[in-house]
């Protein structure tokens, strides 16, 4: 699927990170010659993952471990924009200012504490019951989430992801323990993360750019594709991870270009930007 002129009018890209960028530890090909191109032609690009179990500066520490020169304000993960979002509903729209009871790893937790809030293993105390990855989870970790949620916490998840990427294959993602933790308590999360709206407009907010001048690089159809359509943000399949060529193409409306891997993509935008 090429189509020279649509890219011409892209200003910022927007790319997932697991299955886009790396695998694991494994970096794919071409993911620093992709930046680069982009830097000359005077585009931007951000960072944006459902992955909620790393502060930015620790996905700077990984990707620079494999070479990628990135900057912790070019990633945007869905601990941030959860904590992000739940401040704004207490400063913003009268939410109770209240303890966070957490599913998660060190990046969902620093997020939340540096937005002011206040972290309680202690389900009666909980007003929040916040759940992202957790590759360390107990039982009594299940436990004491799901007893929060039963006495008024509110419910909310960073992101949806029923699968999370790894060399040995799909592994049990986010969007499992919500069901889980659904299933427990008889309440359904609020999800933040992709394909809900808020974590592209806070991406674009950070690019300044509107979706008509933005690309989004996903290999998930219903999270990173599904969602940038809906918000008429211009995407990009790619098949480097989860969602193949054959359900991109069958997708009730499918992504505007679907390419091979990240050098792929960089020839098209050449040819966009050649093309006469």
């Amino acid at each position: 699927m090429r189509q020279h002129s649509s890219l011409r009018s892209v200003r910022g890209v927007l790319f997932d990170m697991d299955g886009v960028i790396y695998v694991g530890n494994q970096p794919l090909p071409g993911v620093q010659e992709a930046f680069d191109y982009l830097a000359e032609t005077g585009r931007k690009w951000l960072f944006v993952t459902n992955n909620a179990s790393q502060t930015s500066i620790q996905f700077v520490e990984k990707l620079a471990k494999m070479n990628l020169r990135v900057e912790p304000e070019q990633v945007l993960g869905s601990a941030e924009a959860t904590a992000c979002w739940l401040a704004k509903q207490v400063h913003g729209h009268g939410w109770k200012n209240g303890p966070v009871i957490v599913m998660g790893q060190a990046g969902l937790k620093t997020a939340l504490t540096n937005y002011g809030f206040d972290l309680t293993t202690d389900p009666d105390q909980a007003a929040y019951a916040v759940v992202g990855i957790n590759f360390e989870m107990t039982y009594d970790d299940l436990a004491n989430v799901t007893l929060a949620i039963q006495r008024g916490a509110r419910f909310i998840g960073t992101n949806a992801d029923v699968t999370y990427p790894s060399e040995r294959g799909p592994l049990p993602g986010a969007g499992s323990i919500l069901a889980l933790l659904a299933t427990a308590t008889g309440q359904q999360p609020l999800v933040i993360g992709k394909p809900n709206a808020g974590m592209y407009e806070q991406a674009m907010a950070r690019l300044a750019l509107c979706p008509a001048e933005t690309l989004m690089v996903g290999d998930r159809y219903d999270t990173d594709i599904a969602g940038a359509i809906s918000l008429g943000i211009q995407t990009a399949g790619i098949l480097t991870g989860v969602t193949s060529r054959i359900e991109f193409e069958q997708a009730i409306i499918p992504p505007q270009l679907i390419v091979n891997d990240l050098p792929d993509l960089v020839e098209i935008f050449r040819q966009s930007d050649n093309h006469k």
